[in-house]
């Protein structure tokens, strides 16, 4: 099964349309939860190695991009979240939390963004607490490239292909097994 989806990803990643797909994969990913757009930029990486850092570059700027709408939608939201905590007599549980993360949201962008982790949750967040969106923008940017960087560069490895070819059952499994390991270690040290 994983062998046909793969065969079937890689010619799709090869295809003209490729990196349209791979731009709006990563803008809608930023701002709508959805497949993060990794699941296209590797096979594309992989198909043609040659535009790699170029595919990366692409994929990075459209995730900033949909990560300031992201925000945007999240500022708005924000004014809604208060009539809700105030609804609910839970305003300074929501003051408190967006001091919090006005103080702490960087750190939050920057190791949330390098997981599989929806990247939606950080840029909603950033909007509803008013985090100062240069340091926003620049926190995505950082983040967001630095994740879609090093899996290209990762997979300019000369082996890398075949390797993949030979074991896909074996690195999709992988591949879910971390992100089940990081999703769990995340959300244990956010609590603490």
């Amino acid at each position: 099964m994983f062998r046909r989806l793969y065969t079937w990803v890689l010619s799709l990643a090869a295809g003209p349309f490729a990196l349209p797909a791979l731009a709006i994969a990563a803008f809608v990913e930023a701002t709508f939860p959805m497949i993060p757009p990794d699941a296209l930029l590797m096979p594309m990486v992989l198909a043609r190695r040659e535009k790699a850092f170029f595919y990366a570059g692409v994929c990075t700027a459209a995730s900033v991009l949909g990560g300031c709408l992201g925000y945007v939608i999240g500022h708005y939201l924000g004014g809604v979240a208060h009539e809700i905590a105030a609804l609910t007599h839970r305003t300074a549980l929501l003051d408190s939390t967006s001091a919090w993360f006005r103080a702490q949201g960087v750190w939050v962008i920057l190791i949330k963004g390098l997981t599989p982790i929806p990247f939606v949750l950080v840029t909603l967040a950033s909007g509803i607490a008013g985090l100062n969106f240069g340091a926003f923008v620049v926190a995505c940017a950082i983040t967001r490239g630095g994740r879609f960087f090093l899996e290209t560069a990762l997979l300019q490895h000369p082996k890398a292909k075949a390797f993949i070819d030979e074991h896909v059952t074996a690195v999709a499994i992988a591949g879910v097994a971390l992100i089940v390991v990081l999703w769990l270690l995340v959300e244990h040290f956010s609590h603490h």
